[in-house]
Protein backbone atom coordinates (compact mmCIF):
# COMPACT_ATOMS: atom_id res chain seq x y z
CA UNK A 1 0.00 0.00 0.00
CA UNK A 2 0.99 3.73 -0.50
CA UNK A 3 1.58 4.13 3.40
CA UNK A 4 3.63 1.24 3.83
CA UNK A 5 1.43 -0.82 5.88
CA UNK A 6 0.40 -4.43 4.47
CA UNK A 7 -2.94 -5.96 4.89
CA UNK A 8 -2.93 -9.82 4.87
CA UNK A 9 -5.58 -12.05 2.58
CA UNK A 10 -8.77 -11.87 4.43
CA UNK A 11 -7.76 -8.91 6.73
CA UNK A 12 -10.70 -6.70 7.76
CA UNK A 13 -9.76 -2.59 7.89
CA UNK A 14 -9.67 -1.58 11.70
CA UNK A 15 -12.08 1.87 10.34
CA UNK A 16 -14.19 -0.64 9.04
CA UNK A 17 -14.62 -2.68 12.32
CA UNK A 18 -15.21 0.23 14.17
CA UNK A 19 -17.34 1.59 11.88
CA UNK A 20 -20.03 -1.51 12.75
CA UNK A 21 -18.87 -1.47 16.31
CA UNK A 22 -20.22 1.93 16.47
CA UNK A 23 -23.57 1.28 14.81
CA UNK A 24 -24.50 -1.66 16.96
CA UNK A 25 -23.51 0.62 19.88
CA UNK A 26 -25.25 3.28 19.87
CA UNK A 27 -28.17 2.01 18.14
CA UNK A 28 -28.78 -0.50 20.91
CA UNK A 29 -27.37 1.85 23.73
CA UNK A 30 -30.25 4.45 22.69
CA UNK A 31 -32.71 1.80 23.96
CA UNK A 32 -31.36 1.86 27.38
CA UNK A 33 -33.89 5.01 26.99
CA UNK A 34 -36.77 2.51 27.07
CA UNK A 35 -35.61 0.26 29.80
CA UNK A 36 -35.09 3.58 32.19
CA UNK A 37 -38.98 4.50 31.39
CA UNK A 38 -39.86 0.93 31.68
CA UNK A 39 -37.83 0.01 35.09
CA UNK A 40 -39.31 3.57 36.87
CA UNK A 41 -42.90 2.88 35.73
CA UNK A 42 -42.76 -0.44 37.20
CA UNK A 43 -42.12 0.65 40.39
CA UNK A 44 -38.11 0.94 41.30
CA UNK A 45 -36.47 3.57 42.60
CA UNK A 46 -34.11 6.33 40.46
CA UNK A 47 -31.29 4.56 42.26
CA UNK A 48 -32.59 1.17 41.85
CA UNK A 49 -33.20 1.06 37.86
CA UNK A 50 -29.44 2.68 37.63
CA UNK A 51 -28.38 -0.09 39.58
CA UNK A 52 -29.35 -2.27 37.45
CA UNK A 53 -27.74 -1.15 33.98
CA UNK A 54 -24.58 -0.53 35.59
CA UNK A 55 -24.39 -3.78 37.25
CA UNK A 56 -26.11 -6.17 35.34
CA UNK A 57 -25.81 -4.97 31.79
CA UNK A 58 -28.11 -7.48 30.24
CA UNK A 59 -30.81 -5.34 28.38
CA UNK A 60 -33.30 -8.87 27.95
CA UNK A 61 -32.76 -9.69 32.00
CA UNK A 62 -33.47 -6.15 33.06
CA UNK A 63 -36.39 -6.33 30.98
CA UNK A 64 -37.98 -9.46 32.26
CA UNK A 65 -36.72 -8.47 36.09
CA UNK A 66 -38.76 -4.99 35.56
CA UNK A 67 -41.60 -6.61 33.48
CA UNK A 68 -42.00 -9.39 35.86
CA UNK A 69 -42.32 -6.97 38.92
CA UNK A 70 -44.46 -5.03 37.18
CA UNK A 71 -47.03 -7.80 36.60
CA UNK A 72 -47.04 -7.95 40.22
CA UNK A 73 -44.29 -11.10 40.43
CA UNK A 74 -42.75 -12.12 43.85
CA UNK A 75 -39.15 -10.55 43.46
CA UNK A 76 -37.26 -13.70 43.89
CA UNK A 77 -39.06 -15.40 40.98
CA UNK A 78 -38.43 -11.94 38.82
CA UNK A 79 -34.81 -12.43 39.99
CA UNK A 80 -34.84 -16.27 38.93
CA UNK A 81 -36.02 -15.84 35.78
CA UNK A 82 -33.47 -12.82 34.66
CA UNK A 83 -30.63 -14.87 36.32
CA UNK A 84 -31.89 -17.68 33.86
CA UNK A 85 -32.05 -15.89 31.23
CA UNK A 86 -28.78 -14.05 31.55
CA UNK A 87 -27.30 -17.67 31.57
CA UNK A 88 -26.75 -17.62 27.87
CA UNK A 89 -23.98 -15.08 27.97
CA UNK A 90 -22.00 -17.63 29.88
CA UNK A 91 -22.02 -19.54 26.30
CA UNK A 92 -20.93 -16.69 24.62
CA UNK A 93 -18.08 -16.21 26.86
CA UNK A 94 -16.67 -19.74 25.96
CA UNK A 95 -16.98 -18.92 22.55
CA UNK A 96 -15.26 -15.51 23.06
CA UNK A 97 -12.67 -16.26 25.13
CA UNK A 98 -11.29 -18.59 22.40
CA UNK A 99 -11.16 -16.19 19.71
CA UNK A 100 -10.36 -13.32 21.80
CA UNK A 101 -7.51 -14.37 24.15
CA UNK A 102 -6.90 -11.66 26.15
CA UNK A 103 -4.92 -11.79 29.37
CA UNK A 104 -6.09 -13.39 32.31
CA UNK A 105 -6.02 -9.87 34.37
CA UNK A 106 -8.82 -8.38 31.74
CA UNK A 107 -10.90 -11.49 31.54
CA UNK A 108 -13.52 -10.72 34.30
CA UNK A 109 -13.31 -7.15 32.87
CA UNK A 110 -14.11 -8.15 29.61
CA UNK A 111 -16.60 -10.87 30.86
CA UNK A 112 -18.70 -7.89 32.00
CA UNK A 113 -19.55 -6.98 28.36
CA UNK A 114 -20.36 -10.33 27.08
CA UNK A 115 -23.69 -10.04 25.59
CA UNK A 116 -25.70 -10.17 22.73
CA UNK A 117 -24.51 -7.48 21.12
CA UNK A 118 -20.82 -7.53 21.36
CA UNK A 119 -20.97 -11.15 20.53
CA UNK A 120 -22.91 -10.20 17.46
CA UNK A 121 -20.20 -8.30 16.24
CA UNK A 122 -17.28 -10.03 17.69
CA UNK A 123 -17.96 -13.58 16.05
CA UNK A 124 -17.72 -12.15 12.19
CA UNK A 125 -14.15 -10.90 12.33
CA UNK A 126 -12.04 -12.47 10.14
CA UNK A 127 -8.97 -11.93 12.71
CA UNK A 128 -8.02 -12.15 16.22
CA UNK A 129 -7.30 -8.50 15.98
CA UNK A 130 -10.57 -6.89 14.28
CA UNK A 131 -12.43 -9.25 17.05
CA UNK A 132 -10.39 -7.53 19.58
CA UNK A 133 -11.35 -4.35 18.19
CA UNK A 134 -15.00 -5.01 17.58
CA UNK A 135 -15.59 -6.10 21.13
CA UNK A 136 -14.27 -3.06 23.10
CA UNK A 137 -15.83 -0.68 20.89
CA UNK A 138 -18.84 -2.16 20.97
CA UNK A 139 -18.94 -3.12 24.46
CA UNK A 140 -17.53 0.35 25.81
CA UNK A 141 -20.20 2.09 23.46
CA UNK A 142 -23.30 -0.10 24.73
CA UNK A 143 -21.99 0.41 27.88
CA UNK A 144 -21.79 4.11 28.24
CA UNK A 145 -24.78 5.08 26.41
CA UNK A 146 -26.93 2.60 28.20
CA UNK A 147 -26.22 3.66 31.18
CA UNK A 148 -26.66 7.15 30.21
CA UNK A 149 -30.26 6.48 28.39
CA UNK A 150 -31.54 4.75 31.39
CA UNK A 151 -30.89 7.65 33.59
CA UNK A 152 -32.64 9.98 31.44
CA UNK A 153 -35.65 7.28 30.88
CA UNK A 154 -35.96 7.00 34.49
CA UNK A 155 -35.80 11.02 34.91
CA UNK A 156 -38.27 11.26 32.41
CA UNK A 157 -40.75 8.34 32.98
CA UNK A 158 -43.31 10.51 34.90
CA UNK A 159 -43.48 12.89 31.74
CA UNK A 160 -44.39 10.00 29.86
CA UNK A 161 -47.05 8.99 31.60
CA UNK A 162 -48.29 5.25 31.10
CA UNK A 163 -45.53 3.50 29.98
CA UNK A 164 -47.31 0.53 29.17
CA UNK A 165 -48.88 2.45 26.20
CA UNK A 166 -45.43 3.17 24.62
CA UNK A 167 -44.92 -0.39 24.51
CA UNK A 168 -41.05 0.31 25.55
CA UNK A 169 -40.01 -2.84 26.60
CA UNK A 170 -40.35 -4.29 22.99
CA UNK A 171 -37.54 -2.02 21.98
CA UNK A 172 -34.93 -3.98 23.27
CA UNK A 173 -35.93 -7.52 21.99
CA UNK A 174 -36.63 -5.84 18.26
CA UNK A 175 -33.72 -4.04 18.06
CA UNK A 176 -31.83 -7.84 19.02
CA UNK A 177 -33.92 -9.10 16.13
CA UNK A 178 -32.65 -6.53 14.20
CA UNK A 179 -28.71 -7.75 14.26
CA UNK A 180 -29.83 -11.34 13.70
CA UNK A 181 -32.15 -11.26 10.88
CA UNK A 182 -29.80 -10.59 8.31
CA UNK A 183 -27.37 -13.73 9.79
CA UNK A 184 -29.53 -16.15 8.74
CA UNK A 185 -28.46 -16.78 5.30
CA UNK A 186 -28.97 -20.80 4.99
CA UNK A 187 -32.47 -22.49 4.69
CA UNK A 188 -31.23 -24.72 8.52
CA UNK A 189 -30.79 -21.52 10.00
CA UNK A 190 -33.96 -19.96 9.23
CA UNK A 191 -36.24 -22.96 9.86
CA UNK A 192 -34.12 -23.11 13.55
CA UNK A 193 -35.06 -19.67 14.20
CA UNK A 194 -38.66 -20.10 13.15
CA UNK A 195 -38.48 -23.02 15.61
CA UNK A 196 -37.05 -21.50 18.41
CA UNK A 197 -39.54 -18.70 17.99
CA UNK A 198 -42.36 -21.10 18.06
CA UNK A 199 -41.45 -22.96 21.67
CA UNK A 200 -40.62 -19.63 22.88
CA UNK A 201 -44.38 -18.82 22.32
CA UNK A 202 -45.53 -21.94 23.19
CA UNK A 203 -43.76 -21.95 26.24
CA UNK A 204 -43.98 -18.48 27.69
CA UNK A 205 -47.90 -18.90 29.69
CA UNK A 206 -46.27 -22.43 30.93
CA UNK A 207 -42.50 -21.67 32.32
CA UNK A 208 -40.83 -18.55 34.50
CA UNK A 209 -39.63 -15.68 32.86
CA UNK A 210 -36.14 -16.34 31.04
CA UNK A 211 -36.73 -20.19 31.26
CA UNK A 212 -38.72 -20.47 27.35
CA UNK A 213 -35.59 -18.83 25.64
CA UNK A 214 -33.51 -21.12 27.43
CA UNK A 215 -35.51 -24.41 26.24
CA UNK A 216 -35.67 -23.05 22.49
CA UNK A 217 -31.96 -23.35 22.02
CA UNK A 218 -33.21 -26.75 22.03
CA UNK A 219 -34.57 -25.82 18.03
CA UNK A 220 -30.58 -26.28 16.84
CA UNK A 221 -29.77 -29.66 18.03
CA UNK A 222 -33.37 -30.82 16.57
CA UNK A 223 -33.02 -29.81 12.88
CA UNK A 224 -29.81 -31.08 12.64
CA UNK A 225 -31.34 -34.27 13.76
CA UNK A 226 -33.90 -34.22 11.40
CA UNK A 227 -31.35 -32.64 8.77
CA UNK A 228 -29.08 -35.73 9.11
CA UNK A 229 -32.16 -38.30 8.89
CA UNK A 230 -33.31 -36.83 5.76
CA UNK A 231 -30.09 -37.48 3.95
CA UNK A 232 -29.96 -40.88 5.28
CA UNK A 233 -26.75 -43.40 5.34
CA UNK A 234 -24.08 -43.36 2.77
CA UNK A 235 -24.69 -46.53 0.59
CA UNK A 236 -21.82 -48.80 1.27
CA UNK A 237 -21.08 -50.21 -1.82
CA UNK A 238 -20.57 -46.84 -3.67
CA UNK A 239 -18.29 -46.46 -6.43
CA UNK A 240 -16.43 -43.12 -7.19
CA UNK A 241 -17.31 -41.65 -10.33
CA UNK A 242 -14.66 -42.17 -13.03
CA UNK A 243 -12.64 -39.08 -14.33
CA UNK A 244 -14.69 -38.25 -17.61
CA UNK A 245 -12.19 -39.29 -20.53
CA UNK A 246 -10.20 -41.80 -18.56
CA UNK A 247 -10.68 -45.50 -19.04
CA UNK A 248 -11.85 -47.59 -16.11
CA UNK A 249 -9.42 -49.88 -13.95
CA UNK A 250 -10.32 -53.68 -13.50
CA UNK A 251 -8.62 -54.84 -9.77
CA UNK A 252 -6.08 -58.10 -10.00
CA UNK A 253 -4.09 -60.23 -7.82
CA UNK A 254 -1.16 -57.64 -8.45
CA UNK A 255 -3.23 -54.57 -8.14
CA UNK A 256 -5.03 -52.55 -10.44
CA UNK A 257 -4.47 -52.19 -14.25
CA UNK A 258 -6.46 -49.94 -16.65
CA UNK A 259 -8.34 -51.86 -19.23
CA UNK A 260 -7.63 -51.10 -22.93
CA UNK A 261 -9.23 -51.93 -26.23
CA UNK A 262 -7.46 -54.67 -26.71
CA UNK A 263 -8.89 -56.43 -23.66
CA UNK A 264 -12.10 -57.34 -25.45
CA UNK A 265 -10.72 -58.43 -28.56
Amino acid sequence: MADGSVITAGAKPDAAVVRDALGVGIAVGLSGFAFGVTSAGSGLSLLQTCALSLLVFTGASQFALVGALAAGGNPYTAAAGAFFLGVRNSFYGLRLSQLLALPRAVRPFAAHWVIDETTAVTLPQPTRRAARIGFTVTGLTLYVLWNLTTLVGALGAEALGDTDAWGLDAASPAVFLALLAPMLKTTTERVTAGLAVVLVLGLLPLLPAGVPVLVSALAAPAVLFMKGRDKGPAPRNAQPAQPAGKPPHAQGAKGSRTITPEDGR
